[in-house]
């Protein structure tokens, strides 16, 4: 079984279908996810992390199906909002990061250990009792990161999370993610940011239009978004 197993999903709330019919089954360490705003990306993120349990289909994670299994799926995946806001319940930096493991049926003094041993591997010891509110939208976000490590996920999904970022505060966040050994899944409009990955999805309406080798699939992308962005009806943009 692949590390990403994800079959036949199809997602279709009060009936209207937002995913049909998608797979994607991968060992790939770096996978994007690519398509148009409204194409389905953030649902099939939701779904592979457990969040959203879809009308048919399997999703296994690490060999967890992470709609059931919930305590199985937070040592199997997690997940990077876009907006740190929609993430974080906790007052204080500790009190986020120590939420999760405690999720996880870790005992006080594990929890404690946790929590300690990400703050020192990031050098953010002296965020401990900080609270959220006062942090930036950059160290907000990797809060969020720190929170989701710790837990120590084999798979990370990344619901673009450099959106709303300023060009300093994406460039450390990137040099971070550059070295974790989670496998990472990075959904995204813009190709570029997933050209060097081992293998990309594109989705389209729900539904898979191309999937394999970056070169082919977002090649085959970007003209199609050329081939839109050039015409002058404007309800060919419409996502």
């Amino acid at each position: 079984m692949p590390l990403i197993d994800a079959r036949n999903i199809t997602y279709a709330p009060d009936g209207v279908p937002v995913l049909t019919d998608v797979t994607l089954r991968s060992d790939a360490r770096r996978i994007g996810i690519v398509g148009r705003n409204g194409s389905g990306k953030t649902s099939l993120a939701r779904v592979l992390a457990g969040l959203i349990v879809p009308d048919s289909g399997e999703v296994r994670i690490a060999g967890a199906a992470v709609g059931t299994e919930r305590k199985a799926a937070l040592s199997a995946v997690g997940i990077l909002f876009q907006n740190p806001d929609h993430q974080i319940i906790f007052p204080t930096v500790e009190e986020e990061i120590a939420f999760g493991l405690g999720q996880m049926g870790l005992a006080e003094a594990e929890v404690r250990a946790g929590v300690q041993a990400v703050l020192d591997r990031f050098g953010k010891t002296h965020w401990a009792k900080a609270a959220i509110h006062r942090l930036s939208q950059g160290q907000r976000q990797l809060v969020c990161l720190m929170s989701v490590l710790a837990m120590r996920p084999q798979v990370i999904l990344l619901d673009e999370p450099f959106a709303g970022l300023d060009i300093p505060t994406s460039m450390h966040l990137s040099r971070v993610l550059a070295d974790v050994d989670a496998a990472l899944i990075q959904i995204t409009h813009d190709p570029a940011m997933v050209a060097g990955y081992d293998h990309v999805l594109w989705l389209d309406g729900g539904t898979v239009t191309a999937q394999g080798a970056p070169q082919e699939v977002l090649s085959a992308f970007e003209a199609r978004m050329t081939e839109l962005g050039a015409g002058d009806d404007l309800s060919d943009l419409a996502g």
